[in-house]
């Protein structure tokens, strides 16, 4: 595939877009700039979270997300509703892989009805499918 397909296909979704590690970039950027980059950085760490093997490291990789994003006054306090912080809270001291599943799934939702909108139509995106088409008719049309 090349860049600018690839680029071009992350308008198809929200995730062919958090799938390319430049896609991904490109969001997060976004994202900083929109003052919400919690979002990704909270959907990521479930991620690393659920490839998690060793019960030691669920349990305090588990209190890190908690502290870092869903306990009151976080340092990345994402927005999630009260009765989802508070099942998380109850259950924190016993975590499963599972216990963000629904706080994960309410900041996907978020980033791909709100943010991701907002992203596709932004000068960044724009510039970069702008940038990745003239470098490729450069490079295929070397003589204009």
């Amino acid at each position: 595939r090349s860049a600018t397909r690839e680029t071009m296909a992350w308008f198809e979704s929200v995730d062919t877009l958090l799938a390319n590690k430049d896609g991904l970039a490109a969001f997060r950027t976004f994202l900083k700039s929109e003052f919400s980059e919690e979002n990704i950085e909270f959907w990521l760490a479930c991620e690393d979270f659920k490839k998690t093997k060793s019960s030691t490291k669920i349990a305090s990789k588990a209190q890190k997300i908690y502290s870092d994003f869903i306990q009151a006054d976080a340092p990345k306090e994402i927005n999630i509703d009260f009765h989802t912080r508070n099942h998380i809270s109850r259950n924190i001291s016993e975590p499963t892989l599972s216990c963000f599943d629904d706080a994960q799934r309410l900041i996907y939702s978020l980033m791909a009805k709100d943010s991701f909108p907002r992203f596709l139509r932004s000068e960044e995106y724009k510039e970069l499918v702008n940038k990745q088409q003239d470098g490729n008719q450069k490079r295929w049309l070397p003589f204009l």
